[in-house]
């Protein structure tokens, strides 16, 4: 009961992940750390693995639409990738240090409240100039930045990818949600094998992964399907709505492994 539970959280993530470019882990890691039935380095890993099989399918759905500018896409994903490495030791480094409690609050806080600058983001960014940054070396060091930020947190992406797409880029949604995909795919795969080269694969019941890649590759062909047929203000509200809910369960855990400390 309990897999088939995560199983459907991986799928439903996975679907607005895929409509949103937010990767989905940005859902499955509080949603299921909220159940409090996988330690810390172990749901990061599936989380990031989960997101990095819906990746997969979301850009190669998206291959023929052509919505990736290889010019910049291109940097921020190598740079991505870097910083997916870098997340990941820094994790490590920290969850080594200080314990599973503690390195589980500092990831929901972290998470929550770069969710909720996200929303401000979001509601405001009418009144926001946006640049259209084109120097492949600064393009590299934003995904650098979103690989570390993804790879830490276990979220594959999330919605700050998005902000920073907007922003920088002066990327349309659709268009964000596309090239978030695709530095998405770059930082999971590059923290995925890092993982599993060193050896330090968290103990889990195998047929975790398997649920739960399952429903990142269903989602994400329902997740691009879907994609086609929502206008870009219907995206932009299904995000807003993510956004409050990832906020609530955010709020939620921090006070949950604040109170194993």
């Amino acid at each position: 009961m309990l897999h088939m539970l995560i199983f459907v959280v991986c799928l439903l993530s996975s679907v607005a992940g895929g409509i949103c470019g937010i990767g989905g882990g940005v859902i499955i890691k509080p949603a299921v750390d909220a159940l409090g039935v996988l330690s810390v380095g172990a749901l990061s890993f599936l989380s990031g693995l989960t997101v990095l099989s819906m990746s997969c399918v979301s850009v190669y759905k998206q291959r023929r639409r052509r919505l990736v500018d290889r010019k910049t896409g291109v940097p921020l994903a190598l740079g991505s990738a870097f910083g997916g490495l870098a997340g990941k030791a820094v994790f490590d480094v920290i969850g080594k240090a200080v314990g599973e409690a503690p390195v589980g609050l500092i990831q929901s806080v972290a998470l929550g409240v770069i969710t909720v600058l996200t929303l401000l983001y979001v509601l405001f960014r009418g009144k926001i100039k946006t640049h259209t940054v084109k120097n492949p070396v600064f393009c590299g060091a934003i995904g650098l930045l979103l690989g570390v930020m993804s790879a830490f947190l276990g979220i594959g992406g999330g919605p700050v990818n998005l902000c920073v797409l907007y922003y920088f880029f002066s990327m349309d949604t659709k268009k964000a949600a596309a090239n978030s995909l695709y530095v998405i795919l770059f930082s999971q795969t590059a923290s995925a094998l890092s993982t599993v080269i060193q050896g330090k694969i968290p103990a889990f019941s195998w047929l975790l992964p398997v649920l739960m890649v399952m429903g990142g590759v269903l989602g994400g062909v329902i997740g691009h399907r879907m994609n086609e047929k929502l206008s870009a203000g219907q995206v932009d509200r299904l995000f807003v709505g993510l956004l409050l809910l990832i906020v609530c369960i955010c709020m939620y855990n921090a006070a949950r492994f604040a109170a194993m400390l």
